[in-house]
Parts: C-alpha cells; structure tokens; sequence
C-alpha cells in the first residue's frame, strides 16, 4: 500500500442539518477558524444551485431529486482526481438502487495523496413493528416500513462499501468513510445506552451491523481507537429540552479508516459549541488528525 504522503492533514465529517441554516448560524466562520483539509458534509438539505461555494475549497456535490432531503459534499483543497456519486456511477449492490436518486453518497479520490474519501448520510430508519407502541412514537406506526427500508439499506450498503474499499486498495489508495451512519455502535455510544436497546439507531442488528463493517482487517473506528474505552465522544444532541446542556447524547457521525490510514491517526476532537445559542447544527463537526509515517 502507498504512503500518504505530505505534511499531515485533518478531516472533518459534520452533519449541517441544512447548509444555509448552518451558514446563517456560522458555519463560514467555522470552516475558516478550523480549516480542515477534507470536510464531509451530510444534509445539505437543498438544491445544487444553493449550495454555494466554500472559500479555499472544491465542493463534489451529491443533492438527489428530492427537494429539500438529504444531499452530501466532500470538500477539497484541491480539484479531486475523480468523483463519483450513485447518481453518475449508480451502485451495483442489490437493494441500493432505489436510493440512488436521494443525496445519500459521494466519493472522491484525493489528487493530493493516495486515499480514496468517501461520505455517507445513512437513513435514519425506525423501529421493527413489534416495537412500535402508539401514543409513545414521534411519528405514527408504520409496520416497521421504515425499519425495512434501513435494513435493505445496511445490507446493501455493506457489500457496496467492502467492494469500494477493496477497489481503492487495488489503486494503491487508503479509503476513509466519512458520515452520518445513524448507528451508534458500543453501550459507550449512547448516554442512556439501557433505554436506547429499543430505539432506532441503537438496536442489536444495527449495532452488529457496524461490528460487521468494521476491525483490524477491514475499516478501523479511528475515533474510538483513539478515545478509548470510555464513553464519548458524543456527536449529536436533541433540539428539544436540555439534552445539549447536560450532555445527553450519541455517537452517531464515524471515521472508518482502512488500517493503513488508522495507524496515522493521532487526535480526534468534537467541536461541541460552548451554548446552545451557538449551536450550527444538532450535530457537532467531528475532526481527526492524520499524520506520516
């Protein structure tokens, strides 16, 4: 495998909950003050002609069809050596197609250095139909339609990701995941991991599903690699009452480094805003730090 070569370089993966609130919020000042060297944006939540452009930065874009839904950017420094989208290199795994039209997925090959980034804003899903209770639910029941869906969705997404991985080793590339995957993987993941076993995001398949696509061999969770085993870092709190102000949240946003790119790791830090009043986002930007060998 090749070395990734230069000076070191920091990612960033930040979910923005649509990016022209995010930018009435700050977000310029934030990617200014910051200046990562690869931004992963998921929700950009509106049409390509507003999306915008990024001072110092390239923007491969992926918004779908569907007004106002999903959509996901990589920024760059530099014009990348390709870019794919499943809407101009539509995915090849059975169950992806239906998705292919919503925003959810892009991938670029970094001209810089041999690594292949790709960024994903996975569905947030629902619960099974045997655990749906009425009167205790957001939304009303819906059979557990929204739990399939996921599940088609995590399958598919599984063998799509081991063949683009595995395609970037080919090339002589690392590969790095970016993105919101609304799973969170270990009891260290969630605040209260006891009551989240029955909500979305946190059940045991979805939870054994990160455990399939990730370990030593295959993609590495770089952020709890370099956290430990304890609990955090937390990426995402609730708009709603004071879950921001008394922590109370989950690690749903992910690096998943191919084992060459982990070994480079060196720090992983939560922009977690010092207010609520400050907040760009219900998800806070996640950055790690890459160094040479």
């Amino acid at each position: 495998m090749s070395e990734v070569a230069g000076a070191g370089f920091t990612v960033a993966s930040f979910n923005v909950n649509g990016i022209r609130a995010a930018r009435r919020r700050g977000f310029d000042d934030w990617l200014v003050r910051r200046s990562p060297d690869v931004v992963g944006l998921q929700e950009l939540r509106c049409g390509a002609d507003h999306v915008g452009n990024f001072d110092g930065y390239v923007a491969s874009v992926d918004v779908g069809t569907i007004p106002g839904r999903n959509g996901v950017a990589v920024l760059t420094r530099h014009e990348p050596a390709a870019v794919r989208t499943w809407m101009t290199h539509p995915p090849k795994a059975r169950g992806l197609s239906a998705f292919a039209v919503e925003g959810r997925y892009v991938e670029v090959d970094l001209a810089d250095r041999p690594l292949t980034v790709a960024n994903i804003y996975l569905p947030k899903g629902g619960l099974p139909a045997e655990l749906q209770r009425p009167g205790s639910m957001r939304e009303p029941p819906d059979g557990g339609a929204k739990y399939a869906r996921k599940q088609r969705f995590l399958a598919g997404f599984a063998r799509e990701l081991q063949r683009n991985r595995l395609a970037a080793r080919r090339a002589g590339r690392e590969f790095l995941l970016l993105g919101d995957l609304n799973v969170a993987h270990l009891e260290h993941d969630v605040t209260n991991w006891r009551a989240a076993r029955k909500m979305e995001g946190f059940l045991p398949e979805e939870r054994a599903w990160f455990g399939e696509i990730t370990g030593s061999r295959r993609l590495v969770d770089v952020v709890r690699a370099l956290h430990g085993d304890r609990p955090g870092p937390l990426t995402w709190w609730s708009w709603a009452g004071e879950s921001f102000v008394k922590d109370v949240g989950w690690r749903i946003d992910h690096q998943l480094a191919s084992p060459g790119l982990a070994r480079l790791a060196r720090e992983v830090t939560v922009d977690k805003e010092p207010s609520p009043h400050a907040r760009l986002s219900d998800h806070a930007a996640l950055i790690v730090e890459y160094v040479d060998r």
